[in-house]
C-alpha cells in the first residue's frame, strides 16, 4: 500500500531507505477480498436460482489451469531448444543446417564429436575460437542486457523474491505483465549461452507466473478477484519448477516449502494438475530428442556402500559452507552493485559476460553450459560418461585439478554475476558448483580405493564390480549445494529422486542435505530469496517465527485519521483525502467517543463520491453517514453489502446502490463500510498478530480496548519495530569499495576457520 499505515499520520522520524521503498508497491486486503469473492459468490447463486442456470464455474477452472500448464510446457521447451543452439553457435555451426545444434547434427556419431564431419568449427585454430567465443558471449549478454532495460526493467534477476512478495499479497505494477513474460522469454536463452554464471530455472519460475497471470487475466473469474489469481499464480510457480527440473512433484513441494505460507488443499490440488500439464506438454515435445525431461537427467544402478556416508557428509557441510558464504557476499555485492553500477546495467551485464568467457574458455568444465556440464559429471563411467579423459585412472589427478579449479572459479563469478541485470537464476549455477566439487570427491574416494584396495574400509567392495561411483557424489554434492543456497531440503530430495529416479539414493541424499542444513543453521544462514526480499525493501514477513516478547501496543500507532458515524460533510471527507494518503479510516461513533463503528477503504470513499456527483448535485455542506438506520435494512441483500466497488459488483448493480442510499440531502456511505473489521485487544503478543497478517493477510489490524478505538498495525509497524530492535537484516551492508568487500570475506573465511579449529581441539582434549 501507498503509506504504511492505514488512517495513521505520520510520526516525524526517518524512514531507512530499504522500508522506503515499501511505498512503491500497495497491499491486497486477503480478508477483504475473502469477503467479496463471499458475496460474489452469493449473488451468483441468487442470479442461478432466479434463472435456473447451473452453471458454476468451477470446469472454466479447472480448464484455465490446464491451458496455464500447457502453455509453460511449450514456452519452457522453446527456451530450452533455443538455449541449446545458442550455446552451440559459440563452438561453430552445422552444415547440413544451420538451426542444428552440435547434438542434433552429430546425432548418428557415437562418442567423440571430432569425428563428425557436419560439425564444423568456426576456425581450427585455438586464439581464433577463443577469440569468437568471447565475441558471442559478449553479443548475447549486450543484446539481452539491452533489451532489459529499454522494454522490461523487472525481466531482469531470477524473480523468486518478488513472486514470494506477491504471493504473500503485494501488488507490483507490471512485474507479470505481458511484456516482461516476452523479454524475459527471449533474453534467457542469450543469457545462458553468454556463459554468464546464472540459470534458468529461477527465472522459469517467473516466466510461468507471467504466463499464467496473463492467461488468467483473459477470464473475467481470475481478473476481478485476488483470491483466485493468487491461487493461479501457486499453480503456475509450481508448474515452473516442474518443467524446470521435470519434476511435478518437486514443483508443488517448492511452491508450499519456499513460495508461499497459506496454502490450502484446493491450491495444492490445483498446482498439482499444472505441473502435471506442463510437464506432459514439455515431454510430447521432447526438446532433447531423448525422452527425457532436462538434459541432466540421469539413472543410476549401483548401489551405495555405508563406508561412503562419512564422505556424504563432507559434501553436506560443503553445502552448508557454500550457502552461507554465497549468501552472504552477494548481498554485500549487490549492495555494492546498487551504490556504484546502478547507472550501468548493459555494461555491467557485457563485461561480466566477457571476463567469464576469457577465463572460463581454459577450463573445460566452465566452457560448455552448465546444464550439459551437470549431465557430463552425472554420468557413470561404464555408460558413455567418459568426457576429455575424465573417466581414465591415468588422468584422474589432473582431472580433481580442473574440477577443484572450475568450483572455484565458478563460485567467485556466481557472487558477482547474480543479480546483474539480466534474467539470473541461482539454481543451476549453485547445481553445477556441487557437481564440480562431488565430482572431485567421487575421484579422489576412487583413487583412495584403488590406491589402498585391501583396506578395511573398502572390504565390503566387491573386486570384478565397480565399487566407487564419481557421478553419484557430483548428484549429491549438486542437492548439497542447491539447498545451501536456497535452505529448502524436502523440495530439494524430491527433486533429486524424480531426477535419477534411483529409490536407493534418496537416504545418501537426505544424509547430505540434512548436514547442509544444520551447517546452515549453525551459520545462521536465510536462503537467498529471503536476503533479496531484506535487501530490496520488500515489505514481507517471513515463515519463521520470532520471539518478539512485547504486547502489540508496543507496536501500534495511536495518531490516527478517522472518519465520525456522523456529522461530517462532503467536504470535511474531501479535505481529509487530499490531507492524507492513507489507504483507509477507522469510522467512530465521535470524535469525543472514539467507538469502533467499522472501517471503509480510501477508494471506496473516493468512487462512491464521484458516482454520486453524477447522479445528484452535491453541495459541500451535503451530510455524510456511515451507519445503517432501520429504513436502510431493507431491499439489500447481505451480500450487497462490504463490498468493493472497482471489484464486487457490476456497473449497474453499483449505481443502483447508490440511487437507493444517496440523496441530495444525505449520502450514505455504510453499504461500503466493513462493519466487522479486524480487531485484537492492546495486550495481545505481538508474535499473535504477526501470525494473523501471515495467515489470513489483513491490510491493518485495529486496536480496541473495550470497544473503544486505540490504535493499529500495519506491517510496515512490525518491520520498523524489528530494525528498532536492533534486527537489521544483513544484507543492509553496503562497501565502500571493492578491497573491503575482499577483506570481509577474507575475515569471515579465517575466523570459521579459527572457531573450526578451536571446537575440534576441545574435541580432542576431552
Amino acid at each position: 500500500m501507498a503509506n504504511s499505515s492505514s488512517g495513521m499520520q505520520g510520526n516525524g522520524y526517518n524512514e531507512p531507505e530499504h522500508i522506503k521503498r515499501y511505498a512503491d508497491f500497495t497491499t491486497i486486503d486477503w480478508v477483504q477480498d475473502s469477503i467479496i469473492e463471499r458475496n460474489r459468490r452469493i449473488r451468483k447463486s441468487r442470479t442461478r436460482y432466479h434463472t435456473h442456470r447451473g452453471h458454476d464455474g468451477r470446469g472454466q477452472s479447472w480448464f484455465i489451469v490446464s491451458l496455464v500448464g500447457a502453455c509453460i510446457g511449450v514456452n519452457a521447451a522453446l527456451i530450452s531448444i533455443v538455449t541449446e543452439w545458442l550455446s552451440d553457435i559459440k563452438m561453430g555451426y552445422c552444415a547440413d543446417g544451420w538451426w542444428l545444434n552440435q547434438q542434433f547434427c552429430c546425432w548418428e556419431i557415437e562418442g567423440d564429436d571430432a569425428l563428425c564431419d557436419s560439425w564444423h568449427p568456426w576456425s581450427n585454430v585455438t586464439a581464433a575460437r577463443w577469440t569468437i567465443y568471447i565475441i558471442f558471449a559478449s553479443a548475447f549478454s549486450f543484446i539481452a542486457a539491452h533489451l532489459v532495460k529499454s522494454l522490461a526493467k523487472y525481466a531482469a534477476g531470477s524473480g523468486i523474491s518478488e513472486v514470494k512478495c506477491i504471493l504473500a499479497g503485494f501488488v507490483m505494477k507490471d512485474f507479470l505483465g505481458f511484456s516482461t513474460w516476452i523479454i524475459k522469454s527471449i533474453t534467457l536463452p542469450l543469457v545462458i549461452a553468454s556463459g554468464l554464471s546464472v540459470g534458468k530455472e529461477g527465472p522459469s519460475v517467473h516466466v510461468a507466473c507471467c504466463t499464467g497471470y496473463v492467461m488468467a487475466r483473459l477470464f473475467r473469474q481470475f481478473s476481478r478477484s485476488q483470491g483466485k489469481m493468487r491461487e493461479i499464480l501457486t499453480a503456475s510457480s509450481a508448474a515452473g519448477v516442474a518443467v524446470a527440473f521435470g519434476a511435478p512433484i518437486g514443483g508443488v513441494l517448492f511452491s508450499i516449502e519456499e513460495m508461499t505460507s497459506n496454502f490450502s488443499i484446493k491450491t495444492m490440488w490445483r498446482s498439482f494438475f499444472c505441473a502435471l500439464v506442463a510437464t506432459v506438454t514439455l515431454s510430447a515435445m521432447n526438446p532433447y530428442r531423448s525422452g527425457k525431461l532436462v538434459l541432466f537427467q540421469v539413472t543410476y544402478d549401483r548401489d551405495w556402500h555405508f563406508f561412503e556416508i562419512l564422505f556424504f557428509i563432507i559434501l553436506g557441510i560443503f553445502g552448508g559452507l557454500y550457502g552461507a558464504f554465497v549468501v552472504k557476499f552477494n548481498m554485500q555485492w549487490s549492495a555494492f552493485r546498487r551504490k556504484h553500477l546502478s547507472n550501468y546495467p548493459v555494461v555491467e551485464a557485457v563485461t561480466l559476460a566477457t571476463l567469464t568467457a576469457v577465463v572460463g574458455y581454459w577450463n573445460r568444465f566452465l566452457r560448455i553450459d552448465m546444464t550439459e556440464s551437470m549431465a557430463i559429471l552425472f554420468r557413470e563411467c561404464d555408460s558413455g560418461g567418459d568426457y576429455d579423459h575424465l573417466c581414465q585412472t591415468s588422468f584422474q589427478w589432473t582431472m580433481a585439478t580442473s574440477l577443484f579449479v572450475a568450483t572455484v572459479i565458478r563460485i567467485g563469478f556466481v557472487v558477482i554475476s547474480y543479480g546483474c541485470k539480466v534474467p539470473a537464476g541461482i539454481f543451476v549455477p549453485s547445481m553445477a558448483i556441487g557437481a564440480t566439487f562431488g565430482r572431485m570427491i567421487g575421484i579422489m574416494v576412487k583413487a583412495l580405493y584403488l590406491a589402498f584396495p585391501k583396506s578395511g574400509m573398502f572390504a565390503v567392495c566387491q573386486p570384478d564390480v565397480q565399487c566407487i561411483t564419481p557421478g553419484t557424489y557430483a548428484f549429491l554434492g549438486a542437492a548439497a549445494a542447491l539447498s545451501g543456497v536456497m535452505r529448502i531440503t524436502v523440495t530439494v530430495v524430491v527433486i533429486m529422486f524424480e531426477l535419477t529416479g534411483a529409490l536407493t539414493y534418496i537416504l545418501p541424499t537426505m544424509i547430505v542435505l540434512l548436514v547442509t542444513k544444520a551447517v546452515g543453521d549453525f551459520l545462521g544462514t536465510t536462503g537467498i530469496a529471503d536476503e533479496a526480499i531484506r535487501l530490496n525493501g520488500y515489505p514481507y514477513l517471513d515463515k519463521d517465527d520470532h520471539a518478539y516478547n512485547v504486547a502489540v501496543s508496543s507496536v501500534m500507532k495511536t495518531n490516527l485519521y478517522t472518519v465520525s458515524a456522523t456529522g461530517m460533510t462532503i467536504h470535511q471527507i474531501e479535505e481529509l483525502l487530499k490531507a492524507t494518503q492513507v489507504k483507509g479510516f477507522p469510522i467512530v461513533s465521535s470524535g469525543s467517543n472514539p467507538i469502533l463503528v467499522g472501517f471503509i477503504d480510501r477508494i471506496d470513499l473516493r468512487h462512491v463520491i464521484d458516482k454520486v456527483r453524477l447522479i445528484h448535485d452535491l453541495t459541500l455542506d451535503t451530510p455524510c453517514s456511515f451507519v445503517r438506520d432501520s429504513e436502510d435494512q431493507e431491499g439489500f441483500e447481505f451480500a450487497d453489502i462490504v463490498t468493493d466497488p472497482g471489484m464486487g459488483l457490476d456497473e449497474d448493480t453499483l449505481m443502483e446502490i447508490i440511487e437507493n442510499t444517496a440523496t441530495q440531502s444525505v449520502v450514505k456511505f455504510w453499504p461500503w463500510v466493513n462493519q466487522t473489521p479486524l480487531t485484537v485487544s492492546p495486550e495481545l503478543p505481538l508474535e499473535i498478530v504477526v501470525q494473523l497478517f501471515k495467515r489470513m493477510g489483513p491490510r491493518v489490524v485495529l486496536i480496541e480496548d473495550h470497544g473503544a478505538l486505540v490504535g493499529l498495525v500495519t506491517v510496515k509497524d512490525v518491520l520498523h519495530f524489528t530494525l528498532a530492535e536492533g534486527h537489521e537484516p544483513r544484507s543492509a551492508w553496503n562497501p565502500k569499495d571493492f578491497e573491503g568487500f575482499v577483506e570481509e570475506a577474507w575475515t569471515w573465511i579465517t575466523n570459521f576457520m579459527t572457531s573450526l579449529t578451536s571446537r575440534a581441539r576441545r574435541l580432542i582434549r576431552r
